[in-house]
């Protein structure tokens, strides 16, 4: 049993619970995209990579605290000095595996919201706040992993070495957050414009733009990390950064947890009993399917009707009147992970309904 000291504890415990979130939430997105919807687009892809290092950096939270991550020094130095060294590995490999988890979410949200606009002036700005991610993510990544030379020296602090101040380190942290939560922002409020012009009343629209708007829940961990973020230069360096240990890892599972929730709509209606798989092929196989039956002759059209009898049984088999409603559905997206609910202009992806009316009149 291992027995926890400082707040080791606290470490341990956060990053498990949100481990076991979004391990849940992404298990269950895989479900509906591969098994309900049958496609699986790059959105998915991307949050399933941002899954993989976020088990790392949780790996990385849990084996520091059991070495001391959360504890003071001395705390450390009684049971085993080694274990700083080894405290301090696991910090520095979670901090990079950090950085991919939560750029790799934010681009995935980014995407799947990309499928959804119709101004060119939205997909500018989806784009703006990918690269940006992008870039400000590869910048902090390599201040995180090359502060110190050789790298090893941020763990081993033996021998001939040295690492870059500490302030600049900070300086950057703080420019990473605030771009972060800029970022964030945008991906949670730019989902009200696009629904702003659909055609549907006030209280769906906020029902669906508070839905897609989820993604940038992650922001507010990233807020509340901001005030610890000096204690990067303390002393204790791994008592005193537990907090922004703890919010760290609160900030990528929320990140992944909302940006997967967004995509389990299907699954509520698998759990009453709609079947989502017919739906999902009629979508991308192009074909006509009649809801009621007509038998065609050489002259004119025959009504058969045993066949509406079946497929409509509101119709009179004696009455002379029949409809024929048929569904011509075109190819779909097979990467596509959202429908569009703009349609885009000139697009070949649609839904046409047809319906044919044939009225005779029996001599009396």
């Amino acid at each position: 049993m291992v027995e926890f000291k400082g707040r080791s504890e606290s470490i341990f415990v956060v990053t498990v619970v949100f481990l076991c979130i979004s391990f849940t939430a992404v298990c269950l997105r895989c479900f509906v995209r591969l098994r309900l919807m049958r496609a699986f687009g790059w959105d998915d892809s991307l949050m399933l990579f941002a899954m993989a290092w976020n088990i790392l950096f949780a790996i990385c939270g849990i084996t520091g605290a059991i070495y001391g991550m959360g504890q003071k020094f001395e705390q450390i130095l009684v049971v085993n000095p080694k274990n700083v060294q080894t405290a301090m590995f696991w910090w520095w490999l979670g901090q990079i595996s950090y950085v991919f988890t939560v750029v790799l979410a934010k681009i995935s949200i980014a995407l799947a919201l990309l499928r959804l606009t119709v101004a060119k002036a939205h997909s500018i700005l989806l784009w703006v706040v990918i690269g940006v991610s992008v870039v400000i993510g590869l910048v902090f990544w390599f201040m995180l992993t090359l502060q110190c030379h050789p790298v090893s020296f941020f763990w081993e602090r033996t021998g001939d070495g040295k690492c870059i101040s500490t302030d600049i380190l900070i300086d950057i942290a703080y420019l990473y957050s605030v771009t972060a939560t800029l970022c964030d922002f945008v991906l949670g409020l730019l989902p009200f414009l696009l629904v702003w012009n659909l055609q549907m009343n006030t209280k769906t629209k906020a029902a669906l733009a508070g839905i897609l708007s989820m993604g940038c829940v992650a922001s507010a961990a990233v807020i509340v990390r901001i005030p610890y973020l000096h204690t990067y230069k303390d002393p204790e360096f791994l008592y005193a950064t537990t907090q922004i240990s703890i919010w760290s890892n609160v900030e990528a599972g929320l990140g992944i947890t909302a940006g997967s929730l967004v995509t389990l709509r299907p699954l509520f209606r698998w759990f009453r009993g709609e079947s989502y798989a017919g739906t999902r092929s009629a979508r991308r196989t192009a074909g006509s399917f009649p809801l009621s039956s007509m038998e065609r002759g050489t002259k004119g059209s025959k009504h058969d009707p045993n066949g509406t009898k079946f497929w409509r049984p509101d119709v009179d088999p004696e009455d002379s009147h029949a409809v024929v409603t048929t569904i011509q559905t075109s190819r779909g997206s097979r990467n596509s992970s959202q429908e569009d609910l703009n349609p885009r202009r000139n697009s070949l992806h649609g839904v046409n309904v047809e319906k044919t009316f044939l009225v005779t009149s029996d001599d009396v």
